[in-house]
């Protein structure tokens, strides 16, 4: 029955819902739906909220009244500092993304189709290894996403 589940995932079921799920032991990520084998990638990012964000408070603001235009300039500064060698997304992330990933330096690990919203994982599988995308906006906010794997 798992057999045919990329390495690391293993069916369970779930206590609360009584129905089967997709638990990755290394990563601790959950899903419903079934993992695909051998497509994954792992990405970095950088996450700046805005108050149209579907959480607008983050570790470093307890509420966040940015605009949306205002989160998209400061994510084209950082884009800038990142081209330009003035900074590493990672560095840049630790301080300034809203996500609590900041602390990893941005870092996702590895994740697979349905893990991420939609334009998120969009954008991600598109990125060549190394490659730092466009700003890319999802109901969480404005993000800058490095692909590392």
């Amino acid at each position: 029955m798992a057999d045919d589940l990329p390495e690391g995932w293993e069916i369970k079921t779930s206590k609360t819902q009584g129905k089967e799920y997709y638990f990755n032991s290394k990563t601790g990520a959950s899903q419903w739906e079934k993992p695909s084998a051998g497509v994954a990638v792992a990405c970095s990012h950088l996450l700046v909220k805005h108050k149209e964000s579907r959480r607008p408070s983050s570790w470093k603001e307890e509420t966040i009244t940015r605009t949306k235009d205002e989160a998209l300039e400061i994510i084209e500064e950082h884009r800038q500092r990142i081209t330009n060698g003035e900074a590493t997304l990672p560095e840049l992330a630790k301080t300034e993304s809203d996500c609590s990933s900041a602390r990893k330096g941005g870092d996702l690990g590895l994740f697979g189709p349905g893990q991420m919203q939609k334009p998120f994982e969009d954008a991600s599988f598109k990125l060549e290894v190394g490659e730092l995308s466009e700003p890319v906006f999802t109901d969480s906010g404005i993000h800058l996403i490095l692909r590392t794997a």
